[in-house]
């Protein structure tokens, strides 16, 4: 046991100290070109990953009309961007800062509330540069609360954090059963959360996504009914190399007498929005995810 704990401390160090000289590295060369030069290599060197034909299988199933050309290139240009992504993370708070690299549309409800101090529950999906996607809060001062999935290694995942640390002024919370208390907290004292929607839950919702059932979190409709404000559902566009579109849409939670039919409610509205989104730009979305539940 002491050998395994050693051993673990180890790798542990040695992941942490790639990590600080990978950002190091990239921090010195231009975003645009790191940008470019690692969606080059992962568009060329990720079809040899396994996740490459889950991909593959995914989009099959989700757009039957497409056929194996057309799969290949969407694929091929979500490696572009997830590449981009890995890159351009290590230069986050910069690009925060240039807004000539932002284009924001949004609906009157939703501009509505990045001009007042009102809390809200945004959700966003692995599209564009999610990472990006509450750029108007943060531009406009709003403190933003996140959640995240936190990574095994305690030391990466405090390396990462900290990289991230001036897009969520209201705290960064690993996924856990104290984190529910925190998020309703931050929304009632007018600030906004910010939850990544799109993955898989299995102990959550059940429910369509592209004709075939799959599975959803019901975070987000839970805590926007709990406070009583609506949910500004949000995606970032990658137009062109690193500049972006950031669009947001508000929907209402029902209220009834049937919390668990409100909250599924509006986790199929806005899941129907990811999927209309995703079909416009279907080489930015992440098929790798195992979103679907087994046939």
């Amino acid at each position: 046991m002491a050998r395994s704990s050693t051993l673990l401390k180890f790798r542990y160090r040695a992941e942490a100290a790639f990590l600080r000289t990978a950002i190091f590295l990239f921090r010195l060369v231009p975003v645009d070109m790191a940008s470019a030069v690692m969606g080059f290599f992962w568009r060329k060197l990720a079809p040899f990953n396994s996740r490459h034909k889950r991909a593959l299988m995914h989009l099959e199933l989700a757009l039957p009309e497409t056929n194996e050309k057309q799969r290949q290139a969407i694929v091929a240009g979500m490696w572009d961007n997830l590449g981009r992504v890995a890159a351009e993370t290590f230069h986050i708070a910069d690009l925060m800062k240039q807004k000539d690299r932002f284009t924001v549309r949004v609906d009157e409800r939703t501009e509505k509330f990045l001009e007042e101090d009102k809390g809200c529950v945004w959700v966003s999906l692995h599209t564009g540069n999610w990472e990006l996607c509450v750029q108007p809060l943060v531009t406009r001062g709003h403190e933003v609360t996140g959640v995240y999935q936190a990574l095994s290694n305690p030391i990466t995942d405090e390396i990462l954090r900290d990289i991230r640390k001036d897009l969520y002024r209201g705290g960064l919370h690993s996924k856990g059963h104290q984190t529910a208390r925190k998020l309703i907290s931050a929304v009632r004292r007018g600030g906004n959360v910010a939850i990544m929607a799109d993955l898989r839950e299995t102990r959550g919702i059940r429910m369509p996504f592209f004709g075939r059932s799959a599975y959803a979190t019901p975070v987000p409709a839970t805590l926007a009914r709990a406070c009583g404000v609506p949910i500004v559902v949000g995606r970032v566009v990658r137009t062109k190399g690193v500049h972006f579109r950031i669009e947001g849409r508000c929907i209402d939670v029902p209220v009834t007498d049937d919390r668990k039919a409100d909250i599924e409610a509006a986790t199929l509205e806005f899941h129907g929005i990811f999927e209309e989104w995703i079909r416009e730009c279907p080489d930015q979305w992440m098929w790798i995810h195992r979103k679907w539940a087994p046939s």
